[in-house]
């Protein structure tokens, strides 16, 4: 498990709800020195963290010592609670669900509506024999091949002349990262270059499973008739994502789901076209890729630094929050998006500069094109009225850059100096 794991509090909590490997990221970082100044993505840390500027990685001053000690602590954290609880190893902690209770927060209506009684049931008290640790490295058949092995070995002879090749193929949810194998030998042979664009087509029919076209590389066109899971396209560099319905006509795409939370994670690049309607964090951390889809939920375009969203449709709350570049356009027929973007960091406006209406209009043509979408076809087909329930939305706040050897932000305040850093 992850996600803001701090404390040997939090791992013996994880151990008792099943977890038995935990992943500790922003924690860890501190403790080498990252002062979280979030702008690792800029080249500019001014701790020497994360950039490659010779000036700033001479302003380092973590320790491997000090990670060591803080795992230590955490450790020593993890084994004084174990003790409290009676339980000598991790293993005879994991899903011991009967040392927690759910605990009623004071003049908190809303939090004390959830009930978990349904996560702190022990599925094994009555079965001693039942085992509730991991015994063997993997339970999943990947030791009996995955559909990326058999997609690497159809296209290889592809990957290595450059010749155009289409492959077809069914795909069930237990497929997880197809794609993925493809795009580390492209990048393997020719870098961040890739392929030319659609070299190798891949068509797949079915539900995919977990980070559908993750890593794409250029030069891959994945097309799914179907549906995916969560991540599609996390991480991609690269190439082409199209999915679309099975059946069209028989439901409106664009009130129904097609794919799931975190879509486009972290990608640099590429393009991703879905007819129907997304989860949860569509585009965090996006920082270069181009996307259409025909609508969202909460926290669409999240700590997005770069690339280009459109949403043909409603939108969840928080629209926006911690957005520094890119720009995202959406369709707001029903006049909520006002109510629902996070304003801290972004600008929404109306359309009024050609080339953004031509900008918009080309990959609305290019999603109608590639997803056959009823909801593109009829934006196109009455562009006067629909381009007046369009919002743009951009950062308003510049980015900081880094000016002599001080960190300067948008306010002129000196937020971080070299002293400041060295004392911490």
């Amino acid at each position: 498990t992850d996600g803001g794991m701090r404390s040997g509090e939090d791992v013996v909590y994880a151990t008792l709800l099943g977890a038995e490997e935990y992943n500790f990221g922003t924690m860890a970082l501190i403790a080498m020195g990252c002062v979280y100044v979030r702008q690792c993505h800029l080249n500019t840390c001014p701790v020497g963290v994360a950039t490659l500027d010779d000036r700033l990685r001479g302003k380092f001053k973590g320790k491997p010592e000090n990670v060591v000690n803080f795992f230590n602590a955490v450790a020593q954290e993890v084994r004084e609670i174990m003790a409290s609880l009676g339980f000598r190893t991790i293993n005879d902690m994991v899903g011991r669900v009967e040392c927690l209770r759910q605990r009623m927060i004071e003049n908190h209506p809303k939090a004390n509506t959830v009930s978990l009684k349904r996560l702190l049931v022990d599925v094994a008290k009555d079965d001693s024999s039942l085992v509730r640790h991991a015994t063997r490295l993997r339970n999943d058949g990947f030791e009996d091949g995955s559909l990326d092995d058999t997609i690497l070995q159809e296209a290889g002879q592809a990957i290595n002349d450059g010749q155009p090749i289409s492959l077809s193929y069914k795909v069930a949810n237990t497929n997880r990262s197809v794609g993925t194998m493809v795009s580390g030998e492209i990048g393997y042979q020719y870098g961040e270059e890739g392929l030319p664009d659609g070299t190798i087509e891949l068509k797949f029919t079915g539900s995919a499973g977990q980070s559908f076209g993750a890593f794409l590389s250029r030069g891959i066109r994945m097309i799914l008739v179907g549906e995916a899971n969560d991540y599609v396209g996390k991480g991609m560099s690269g190439g082409e994502i199209i999915i679309k319905p099975r059946v069209q006509k028989i439901f409106k795409a664009h009130e129904n789901i097609i794919i799931g939370n975190t879509v486009m994670y972290g990608a640099t690049g590429g393009s991703l076209f879905a007819n129907g309607l997304a989860g949860e964090r569509y585009c965090v951390r996006n920082s270069g890729g181009t996307t259409v889809v025909e609508g969202v939920g909460d926290h669409c375009c999240e700590y997005m630094t770069n690339g280009t969203v459109v949403v043909l449709g409603p939108t969840g709350k928080n629209f926006g929050a911690g957005m520094t570049g890119g720009v995202a356009y959406v369709l707001d027929l029903n006049n909520e998006f006002l109510d629902r973007y996070n304003p801290q960091l972004v600008t929404p406006e109306r359309l009024s500069s050609e080339d953004d209406m031509v900008a918009l209009k080309s990959l609305i043509f290019r999603h109608l094109e590639y997803t056959d979408s009823e909801q593109a076809k009829a934006i196109l087909a009455d562009w006067a009225k629909y381009e007046q329930s369009f919002w743009k939305v951009y950062p308003s706040v510049p980015v900081a850059k880094p000016i002599g050897d001080e960190q300067k932000f948008p306010t002129g305040e000196n937020v971080i100096s070299e002293d400041v850093t060295a004392s911490r």
